[in-house]
């Protein structure tokens, strides 16, 4: 394919919109991972073989490696299968829209597809089965479905909705339209200006200013500098990132260029952590196809600016996604981070200036440089504009993956885009922006969710996971996890964050054991206090957050551990009572304060629980003097 000038790329925007025009009959089946997982492309492929069986023009927008690819000129009436990315309603998986008519089907399963291709693409008629319904109602159009429609997608938009490898598609919605006015419209300090001044924040968790950063860049010496896509995200339960990467490749490329043209680079990396394969796959192809026609590469669109594109690939360490140690990774060394300053700006990548944003900073980009800073600006709240993308876990009806205004509250995201707690029972907590997060609990649904209402509690955005718990979850073990997780993935370089982890964490499991004290609850306090102001890196700091905030709201599930010997979330409902026979001395004082008369036994002889009438109150744990009740 010919490298495309200026005005051939205008000629094939014109071509790919009216194109996209003609596709009166649009199938498009979710290829992002969790969907794939539920068996997508067997859905996918079934469709594409039956519905050639039947004779009907089908055009796909994916081939496979080799085959020649499609030429997507107006066809009339054919159909058009799509392998989107993510839709974001993952809990309801495999997820299969149709278009015109704005049909979305949930939990689609192979033996779906005949009466999907009879009943829907043939027929015109919908299958009321497949449809989405709450409360008695069912939802033919998936704009109307409560989860979509409290959200505001404008990362997201094209996530579900495009072919995910389709960069002629793109292009037809607006793709590289912004590249292409920071090319031929604007100089690098008037692209600084406006990201400066749409508010746009970094998403990666730290919600530095953007413009800030990209004109510290372009302010540096003249020579070698690098654009560098943070793609690692590591959170547990965060997916934003990788939905992204996987179902709109091409905005985080337009993102990444524009951000070369404003700070003077010709080289940027997307780092991705190699768990998500589908991820590297797309993000390749994307980057193949922008270079075919001239978007990557030399001289682009006739401009005279060059910019080449890497994918590379990191082992999956947490400590990666803090910049320093993202920039060693790349650079070949052990991902561990630096003493600061020099800032990434000055001394990054090799040692040269650097513009570090995560994913969803630099798909905003675009919608940015088209649009207007005042038309970002109008979104979201003052010192936080625009949208952020959640992943949205945990003891929630409608799990996935949402966005909407910065400002939105909590019971917004939970009960109206969530739809509330699982089984009817009571929101407790959310913990918010991962292990370097903190909780957030009933006082705080109608809090803003913005950097700024965040940090003024102790809590941050993070790269965006949020974790729902309900009424029966031990807060105690949720601190323990974190701290956990936090602690394997140090990455050992300072001595606060390698040696005081593990030290609260032993304290955490010492206590859900119902073996703490109360000096124990004192020392996580001085410890947490220690490791934020001592740690060497921004991961290390915000490590001890988990504990920090549920100390601070639930020090009374701290106190039952440490006191009663017993917590009724994480040991009396989950777990039978049961006696050791080697520890029971057969005092009898378990015995005498059970309500249920459940334990029998002799003097000086172990005792037993008769599990039938025990009702699990941990009386008898918090009076043992020998620490014999344990739970089986």
């Amino acid at each position: 394919m010919a490298k495309l000038t200026r005005e051939q790329f205008q000629v094939l925007r014109i071509k790919s919109e009216e194109a996209l025009r003609s596709q009166k009959k649009q199938v498009l089946i979710c290829a992002g991972t969790g969907c794939i997982a539920g068996g997508s492309l067997q859905i996918y492929d079934y469709i594409k073989a039956e519905c050639e069986r039947r004779g009907l023009d089908v055009y796909v927008g994916l081939q496979e490696e080799g085959q020649k690819e499609d030429v997507r000129e107006p066809k009339g009436d054919g159909l058009y299968l799509k392998r989107s990315g993510c839709h974001g309603f993952c809990e309801m998986g495999p997820l299969l829209h149709i278009e015109p008519q704005g049909i979305m089907y949930i939990h689609v399963k192979p033996e779906d597809c005949d009466e999907i291709i009879e009943q829907t693409i043939i027929g015109g008629q919908v299958i009321p089965r497949l449809l989405y319904e709450l409360d008695g109602k069912t939802y033919a159009q998936h704009s109307e479905i409560p989860f979509y429609k409290k959200q505001h997608r404008m990362v997201l938009h094209n996530c579900g909705t495009t072919d995910a490898e389709d960069v002629n598609e793109y292009i037809a919605r607006g793709g590289y339209a912004a590249l292409e006015k920071a090319l031929f419209h604007m100089t690098p300090e008037q692209l600084c200006q406006e990201i400066s001044d749409s508010g746009l924040r970094g998403r990666g968790g730290g919600g530095f200013p953007a413009g800030r950063k990209w004109d510290s860049v372009r302010k540096q010496p003249q020579g070698k500098k690098y654009v560098v896509c943070n793609g690692d995200e590591g959170d547990p339960g965060a997916f934003m990132d990788r939905s992204i990467m996987e179902g709109n490749p091409h905005s985080i490329i337009e993102g990444m260029l524009i951000a070369g043209v404003a700070a003077g680079s010709d080289e940027g990396y997307i780092y991705v952590r190699a768990e998500y394969p589908l991820a590297v796959s797309r993000l390749k192809t994307a980057i193949a196809k922008a270079e075919a026609l001239g978007l990557l590469g030399e001289n682009i669109l006739g401009s005279g600016f060059s910019f080449q594109l890497h994918v590379n690939r990191g082992a999956g360490a947490f400590v990666c996604g803090e910049g320093s140690a993202l920039t060693a990774s790349i650079e070949g060394n052990r991902g561990m981070p630096r003493v600061k300053p020099p800032r990434t700006v000055e001394q990054g990548l090799w040692a040269r200036p650097t513009v570090l944003n995560n994913v969803e900073t630099f798909s905003n980009v675009p919608l940015i440089i088209q649009n207007g800073s005042g038309w970002y600006k109008a979104i979201g709240t003052e010192k936080s504009p625009g949208t952020k993308a959640f992943a949205l876990t945990g003891n929630v009806v409608n799990t996935g993956l949402i966005e909407v205004p910065m400002g939105a509250t909590l019971r917004e995201i939970i009960f109206d885009i969530g739809g509330g707690i699982k089984d009817g029972k009571q929101f407790k907590a959310v913990q918010i922006g991962g292990p370097s997060g903190g909780c957030l609990t009933q006082e705080h649904l109608d809090m803003p969710l913005d950097f700024d209402s965040l940090k003024q509690v102790g809590a941050m955005i993070g790269s965006g996971g949020l974790v729902v718990m309900d009424e029966d979850t031990c807060m105690v073990e949720v601190a323990r996890f974190f701290m956990n997780f936090t602690q394997n993935e140090s990455c050992g370089k300072c001595v606060p964050c390698r040696e005081g982890t593990r030290r609260m964490l032993e304290i955490l499991t010492r206590i859900v054991n119902n073996e703490g004290s109360l000096e124990d609850l004192d020392l996580l306090e001085e410890l947490s206090s220690t490791i934020s102001e001592t740690a060497l890196c921004g991961l290390g700091q915000s490590a001890c957050k988990p504990v920090q905030s549920t100390l601070k709201y639930f020090r009374d599930e701290y106190l039952a551990h440490v006191v009663d010997k017993h917590c009724p979330h994480c040991n009396g409902r989950k777990k039978e009572l049961q006696i050791d026979p080697v520890l029971c001395k057969g005092c009898g004082k378990c015995m005498k304060q059970c309500p249920m008369e459940a334990i029998s036994g002799q003097i000086r002889m172990p005792h037993v629980i008769d599990t039938s009438k025990c009702i699990k109150c941990g009386a008898c744990w918090g009076c043992c003097p020998f620490g014999a009740i344990r739970e089986e």
